[in-house]
C-alpha cells in the first residue's frame, strides 16, 4: 500500500503544532498519548501519480477485517437402520420437511440420504468422540423444562429423551429431543417419525403448570354467619 510521506509530514507538523500551542485546549491525556492513538477516529488518503485514491488505515492500526458469519450446517452422525453411520455436517433448519436430507460429508462429497433409512440424527460436539449414547434414560426425574417422553422404535429399541413441549411439533416431522446425559458428546437427537413405533409422554416438567382456578363462591352458611355478626 503507497502513502506519501510529504502527506504523513504534513499531519505530523500539524500535530507537533496543536500539542507546542499554549492557548489551544487539549486534554493532558492526548498531549502524552502515543500518536498513533491520536489517529485512531481518522483515516486519511493519498493521491499517487496515477491519479488513484488509495484510502489508507489509521497510523500504527491494521485494518479491521470482517469477521465471516457462522455456520448453518452441523456435526452430525447419521444412524442407518442397517445399523451403519454416515458422518458429516447438515443444516438442521427444516429437519424432516423433505423425503431427504442432503449430508455434506467429512470427505467434502454431498449425499442425498432418504428419510426412510434413517433410524436417528446424532447432532455431536465433535468427532472423535463416541457416536452412541451413553444413558438412554434417566436415572432420576429430569431437570429441564418440557416434555418428558419414551420412544420405542420399529427395531424394537428404546430410549428416553426431553422434547419442547409443543405438540405441533411431534405429529409430522419426527421427534428433536435431548439426550439424558446433557454433558456427553451427542447434544441432541432427531428421529424421524418413520422410524418410531410408539411415542410416550412419562411427566411435564418445570414451565407447564396447571392454570389458576378462579376464586370460589363464598359459602351460604359463611355469607348466613357475617349477618348474624352485623346485626
Amino acid at each position: 500500500m503507497h502513502f506519501n510521506p510529504v502527506f504523513r509530514g504534513k499531519y505530523l507538523n500539524q500535530l507537533l503544532q496543536i500539542s507546542r500551542a499554549p492557548n489551544r485546549s487539549i486534554s493532558p491525556y492526548r498531549a502524552r498519548a502515543p500518536l498513533h492513538t491520536l489517529f485512531a477516529n481518522r483515516q486519511f488518503t493519498s493521491r499517487p501519480r496515477s491519479g488513484t485514491i488509495h484510502v489508507l488505515a489509521p497510523l500504527g492500526l491494521s485494518p479491521v477485517k470482517n469477521r465471516a458469519p457462522a455456520s448453518t450446517h452441523k456435526k452430525v452422525v447419521v444412524i442407518l437402520l442397517d445399523r451403519s453411520s454416515v458422518t458429516g455436517y447438515l443444516n438442521a433448519s427444516g429437519l424432516g420437511m423433505a423425503q431427504t436430507i442432503d449430508l455434506l460429508t467429512t470427505d467434502g462429497e454431498h449425499s442425498s440420504i432418504n428419510l426412510g433409512d434413517i433410524k436417528s440424527v446424532y447432532f455431536v460436539r465433535e468427532f472423535d468422540g463416541p457416536f452412541e449414547l451413553e444413558r438412554k434414560t434417566f436415572l432420576s426425574r429430569p431437570k429441564l423444562d418440557g416434555l418428558w417422553v419414551g420412544l420405542r422404535f420399529s427395531d424394537g429399541d428404546s430410549m428416553e429423551g426431553m422434547v419442547s413441549n409443543n405438540l405441533l411439533d411431534l405429529l409430522d416431522t419426527g421427534v428433536q429431543l435431548t439426550p439424558p446425559d446433557v454433558h456427553g458428546n451427542i447434544s441432541r437427537v432427531f428421529i424421524p417419525r418413520s422410524a418410531l413405533a410408539e411415542v410416550k409422554v412419562l411427566g411435564v416438567v418445570g414451565a407447564a403448570r396447571r392454570a389458576a382456578r378462579p376464586a370460589r363462591a363464598a359459602r351460604p352458611a359463611l355469607a348466613g354467619q357475617s349477618k348474624l355478626f352485623g346485626e
